[in-house]
């Protein structure tokens, strides 16, 4: 899938093992201290931290990414005086991300702007966790549960840059036949139209589709992503089956920035776009 995230949200399958990091075992070894600390075995922590006992296991053994929820509940419940908090910040995002789309991943975190088109599905940033599960679950070779339950942390991990990055300019350009497929069902698009639509209400999101049926499409040679650095290089990503070529060379970048330009003209404006999108989720 893509977003080199094994899953689909733009780029590639990239289904990959578990990995482990010295981050990761750090986190799980201060999680297990807090957890002894309060006197509470795997079995009785997992409840009220609402995960199940594999999960708090794979945590504390540095084999999974504790998801943001996963750390502020546990931070909550062992009364952990900021200190796991304080730990996740030092995580390597890595596991959940196919290797050929890590470098990219960094560069994402401390981009200016970030234009994505895409016309396979939905990217990965404006995936549902109901989407997201979805494409791991029907990935093949078919994927292991701690692999989907490590892409699924890396994947809402990597949505955090929309809550927490209100000055980068994000720019989607999305084929209207992303919506049309029901991938996961009808209840599953129905949710997913709901949630971007309320992306669409951040000021620096903007949500454009390309009509079904269009003449003119600058597009056709397939997905793109481009961002702006923090000293304003521009840089470009593409990504097909299970390969991912970042994009340094300036003359490439000007031409794939050409295309994304004229893809912005050809594609509905902002208002007719939301619009549609309403119309699609009223179909439902």
């Amino acid at each position: 899938m893509t977003d080199g995230l094994g899953g689909t949200s733009g780029g590639g399958t990239g289904g990959e093992e578990p990995e482990t990091s010295d981050s990761l075992k750090a986190f799980g070894a201060v999680l297990k201290a807090f957890r002894k600390r309060a006197r509470l075995t795997q079995e009785e922590f997992a409840p009220r931290v609402r995960y199940s006992v594999p999960t708090v296991a794979s945590v504390e053994q540095g084999r999974r990414f504790p998801t943001l929820e996963f750390v502020e509940r546990s931070e909550e419940v062992l009364d952990a005086f900021g200190a796991l908090r304080g730990a996740a910040r030092h995580l390597a995002r890595q596991p959940g991300l196919a290797r050929w789309f890590r470098q990219w991943a960094k560069l994402e975190v401390e981009a200016l702007s970030l234009y994505t088109y895409e016309c396979r599905l939905i990217p990965g940033l404006l995936q549902t966790e109901a989407y997201a599960r979805k494409l791991f679950v029907n990935q093949l070779p078919p994927l292991g549960d701690d692999q989907i339950e490590t892409n699924m942390a890396a994947r809402t991990e990597r949505q955090r840059l929309l809550r927490e990055r209100p000055n980068t300019s994000y720019s989607f350009i999305l084929e209207e036949h992303l919506f049309l497929r029901n991938t996961g069902g009808r209840e599953v698009t129905r949710e997913l139209i709901d949630h971007i639509l309320a992306l669409a209400e951040q000021r620096n999101i903007e949500i454009q589709l390309m009509p079904q049926v269009k003449e003119d499409h600058a597009g056709l040679h397939g997905p793109m992503r481009l961002l702006e650095t923090p000293d304003n290089r521009w840089l470009a990503y593409c990504e097909g089956q299970e390969s991912g070529q970042l994009i340094t060379d300036p003359k490439v970048v000007s031409m794939l920035q050409m295309r994304y330009a004229r893809m912005r003209s050809q594609a509905l404006s902002l208002e007719d776009s939301l619009s549609l999108l309403r119309q699609m989720r009223g179909a439902e």
